[in-house]
């Protein structure tokens, strides 16, 4: 139990007990969720955007037992929800037993601080649920790099939120004096740690950009997978591929890139990298954490865009994922849309309506394998339209070369004459350029 202050003059504004401890081994933090309806959004949005923080709370392993929303004009500096609401939260939290507050929109250090100071629970906002499931599935040296960057950053301007004292270090002879405080400390701590972790993630772009370009130099065309959280992107590399990389129906299932072969029925070879899903409201602590998993998007030569079309804000998931993508300057890449999921559909609606705001539209069910064909035949048709027709001469004594063209292009034609080879093919706009001394006109 929380013990209260003996001070006289602290007055306690509320005589509801404390929330119950809950020490039991696996036992579930029980959280009432709380979404706030401005003026200019409709109650429907709003009770969207709660049934996803509702998924959101029980992937990182909470129980939800309440679900709140307040109306307000704006948000108010202090609470957010305004103290009048933060009160009445405070008598929820009580009814419900619940021992944790998710509020679906960002709080800001003193918002979160002055919401705890009246309902006695622990307060988080939609940024912390994010980065705590980020931390329970990071599996690999990178992943947590970048997960513990993004929560130190997020850490840095609440560290007042974590302390109840300011007092100065003990002195000794010799250490007495201003010294730091406690806070000081963490800061500076902090601080030094981001700047290890920086130096490593540099170092962790670094081999990522080594084993991109040992694929470009052999081998193909790279396709990155991108979409929503949950849209099924690892569920399409596994029926594109046979990869068996894990699928769960819950949200940031991939979090490290995946990168599997795929040799198209034109035997022009690509890669496609499975990457971390996109969700409303990403925290840009994470867009800039994960700056070198976001870069097999950046060096993509194509985006498979996984849309879930059976689901309830499609439209909204798109503008989602593409401005990620304007975020990280991949808007303007050549995309196919991927309409996943058809198989829950009730009628042609929903793909109607996105085929007339998207091009390159091919629906498909990855889960049951409808329409993968069609989708094949669109990589072909998308990436011909990538590459460059050459006419070229190649001295026998550059086999290589000529291998790699065999291997990132389509050889229309291959003749020998002397000790030269002739070939006619279409080749990636960067190779092309690496083959200026071996055209013919």
């Amino acid at each position: 139990m929380r013990s209260r202050p003996t001070n006289r003059n602290f007055r306690i504004e509320t005589t509801l007990p404390e929330p119950p401890e809950r020490k039991g081994l696996g036992q579930k933090e029980r959280a009432l969720l709380v979404g706030v309806q401005l003026d200019g959004t409709n109650r429907s949005e709003v009770d969207d955007h709660l049934g996803e923080l509702k998924q959101l709370a029980r992937t990182a392993g909470a129980e939800v037992v309440h679900e709140e929303v307040f109306k307000r004009n704006k948000p108010t500096a202090a609470h957010y929800v305004g103290k009048g609401h933060a009160e009445r939260l405070r008598g929820l939290c009580h009814e419900a037993e619940a021992d944790l507050v998710i509020f679906d929109d960002d709080l800001s250090p003193a918002q979160q601080r002055n919401v705890e100071g009246i309902v006695h629970r622990k307060v988080i906002d939609r940024t912390e649920i994010i980065l705590d499931i980020f931390a329970q599935r990071a599996r690999t040296k990178e992943a947590k790099l970048q997960i513990e960057l993004a929560q130190l950053w997020h850490l840095l301007p609440r560290l007042t939120r974590r302390w109840t004292h300011l007092s100065r270090q003990p002195g000794e002879i010799g250490t007495r004096g201003p010294g730091e405080t406690q806070l000081e400390v963490d800061r500076r701590r902090i601080k030094e740690r981001i700047h290890r972790l920086n130096s490593e993630i540099k170092a962790v772009r670094t081999h990522r950009a080594t084993q991109r370009k040992a694929r470009e130099r052999g081998l193909g065309q790279t396709a990155a997978l991108i979409g929503y959280t949950n849209a099924g992107k690892s569920t399409l590399l596994n029926a594109l591929t046979r990869a068996e990389v894990s699928v769960e129906d819950k949200l940031f299932t991939t979090l490290d890139p995946t990168t599997r072969k795929l040799v198209l029925p034109n035997h022009q070879v690509v890669f496609f990298s499975d990457t971390v899903g996109f969700i409303r409201k990403l925290p840009h602590d994470l867009i800039d954490s994960f700056r070198a998993t976001f870069e097999e998007v950046t060096e993509a030569d194509l985006l498979i865009h996984v849309l879930d079309v059976s689901g309830p804000r499609v439209d909204e998931h798109s503008r989602n994922v593409y401005e990620v993508l304007r975020q990280i300057g991949c808007d303007e890449k050549p995309t196919i849309t991927v309409l996943n999921k058809i198989d829950k559909l009730k009628g042609p609606a929903p793909v109607e309506k996105c085929r007339r705001m998207h091009l390159n539209c091919v629906p498909i069910s990855a889960k049951e394998g409808i329409g993968l064909d069609e989708l094949i035949k669109t990589f072909e048709a998308v990436l011909a339209d990538l590459l460059v027709f050459v006419r070229l001469r190649i001295p026998q004594s550059q086999s290589r070369l000529a291998s790699r063209i065999h291997a990132e292009g389509n050889v229309i034609s291959k003749e020998y004459e002397g000790n030269d080879i002739l070939l006619c093919a279409e080749v990636p706009a960067e190779l092309a350029a690496t083959l200026t001394d071996f055209v013919e006109e």
